[in-house]
């Protein structure tokens, strides 16, 4: 039997069990005073599936690039369709390969492009809403509410389409100049865009949509640029060095192409001899060998209009066997003819 201990000794076994707890205690500050919970770190969301790999700054000189190529290709489809023609950046936005496509209509004016020394190839699409109204436009119709086929395109649509496109990738070529000196062509056109596969379809790309008005008709142009297309040019992509450029005054082989054109340009001149007020009766009463007295004298001067408008004035007479006017001065505008 071991020692038994009296009542004594077990009080001061648990006095001195007591005050080693003490000391191991936190101090009676701390634990009387309340709970402070640990901070907490702002989360963001991050989708796997859409990684973002363009910054917010390059998506938005993205769109300042092809604002002026939606301006320019505008002016370009006016002339070339002979009415008002308005073009304008809706959305750059990233996205993968596989939306992008799932996205377009089936069949559509799909087009495959590449740009040397650029990687890889991007993709342009036209919108049949607009595309059949510009088919329409250049075979001579004029038709604002013309029924759209859902139909690919034949071979004449596609040869006038592709005259367009390449109208549009010369301005692409152009506003691109500041960032590489690429020139865009077409390697391939498909009506079904699910058949084309340019990237992976998980492969991030930059989606740029345009809107097309043309009367009462509109519809959309996209490009789709893969991502390690533009990545080798993402450093010139900075806001700051984009918004410091100023465009390059004309070259002289634009400057001559632009005299050349103008002088192929044809205007319609008219030279008004003068009016006459004559009543119903004399009108009906006229033979061939009559006089008609206008309000001009022998040396009185013409006006001039071009495309009906008052231009220059000048005097009447011959030169090689033919009608000529020999131009005197600047005409006002509402000068009397």
């Amino acid at each position: 039997m071991g020692e038994v201990l009296d009542q004594s000794e077990i009080d001061a076994l648990l006095a001195s069990v007591a005050g080693e707890a003490d000391e191991a205690a936190p101090p009676a500050a701390v634990a009387a005073g309340p709970a402070v919970a640990p901070s907490r770190t702002d989360v963001s969301s991050y989708d796997f599936k859409r990684p973002e790999r363009v910054s917010k700054d390059h998506i938005r000189a993205l769109g300042s690039i092809h604002d002026g190529f939606a301006r320019n290709f505008g002016a370009t489809l006016s002339g070339f369709l002979r009415t008002i023609i308005e073009v304008r950046v809706v959305g750059v936005e990233q996205l993968t390969y596989s939306e992008f496509i799932h996205s377009l209509p089936n069949p559509t004016c799909f087009a495959i492009v590449q740009a040397p020394p650029l990687e890889g190839q991007m993709c342009i699409e036209v919108s049949p809403l607009i595309v059949y109204p510009i088919i329409d436009r250049l075979l001579g119709g004029n038709k604002s509410d013309m029924f759209i086929p859902q139909r690919p395109l034949t071979a004449i649509e596609w040869r006038l389409m592709s005259r367009l496109i390449s109208r549009a990738l010369d301005h692409l070529s152009e506003v691109w100049r500041n960032l590489v000196s690429a020139k865009f062509e077409i390697v391939d056109t498909e009506s079904n865009p699910q058949l084309v596969h340019i990237v992976a379809p998980s492969e991030v790309v930059v989606f740029i949509t345009f809107e097309i008005k043309m009367n009462q008709c509109a519809g959309t142009m996209s490009i789709c640029i893969p991502f390690n297309t533009i990545e080798s040019v993402l450093s010139k992509l900075t806001t700051q060095s984009w918004f410091g450029y100023r465009s390059k005054g004309a070259t002289e082989v634009e400057r001559k192409r632009i005299h050349r054109n103008l002088t192929k340009s044809k205007v319609n001149l008219a030279a008004y001899l003068g009016r006459a007020h004559v009543r119903v009766g004399e009108l009906r009463a006229l033979r061939p060998g009559d006089i008609i007295q206008l309000d001009k004298t022998v040396g009185g001067e013409l006006v001039l209009q071009i495309e009906g408008r008052n231009k220059y004035a000048g005097l009447p007479g011959q030169l090689h066997g033919r009608r000529a006017l020999h131009i005197t001065r600047t005409a006002a505008i509402d000068e009397p003819l």
